[in-house]
């Protein structure tokens, strides 16, 4: 997840503009983009509210996730944009258990913040990686905001790149 210092994935408005923000810092690695890590993906799932994101965003630019296989998660009916993508209304056990996990090793909850709190909440996430950018938002769309009982973390990786921006890398550790 992108997320603000303060902790935040969106404006109030649901704009991401600052998603381009950079803080210049020597000692970090080039950033490269997130395309090494996107090739790793098996499968994305994202929530209805990301999913029309997305989808408005590949208006101007482009489908940022490929031809991977993407499930949307929603109760409402959506315009289907790209053959690879599918819609489920359910139970996220059974999605995690019979769907997702026998035909993909790299599940990526791309978003949002209700879907992967829910992920976290229910225990169905394995890692947490955040990407944190070099600005304060002050306020808007919060990343933790329900994940339920306090989960320990042990940090897998860390690096900070050219651009301000670090990333945090967690196994969630199961009880």
């Amino acid at each position: 997840m992108v997320t603000s210092l303060d902790g935040f994935i969106a404006k109030k408005d649901n704009s991401v503009g600052w998603f381009e923000t950079t803080s210049p810092y020597e000692k970090g690695e080039e950033w490269q983009g997130p395309g090494d890590f996107m090739k790793s993906v098996d499968c994305y799932v994202m929530g209805a509210g990301t999913y029309e994101h997305a989808f408005e965003l590949s208006k101007e630019y482009y489908w940022a996730y490929g031809d991977t296989p993407t499930l949307v998660v929603t109760h409402r009916d959506l315009p289907k944009v790209k053959p690879h993508i599918e819609f489920y209304a359910g139970n996220l056990h059974t999605l995690v258990g019979e769907r997702l996990r026998p035909r993909y090793k790299n599940i990526w909850v791309v978003g949002g913040a209700a879907l992967a709190n829910e992920f976290l909440r229910l225990g169905l996430a394995d890692e947490l990686r955040l990407a944190i950018l070099p600005i304060l938002l002050g306020e808007g769309l919060p990343f933790f905001d329900g994940a339920g009982k306090e989960n320990n973390l042990r940090l897998l990786d860390v690096k900070a790149y050219n651009t301000g921006l670090v990333e945090l890398h967690y196994e969630i550790k199961k009880a």
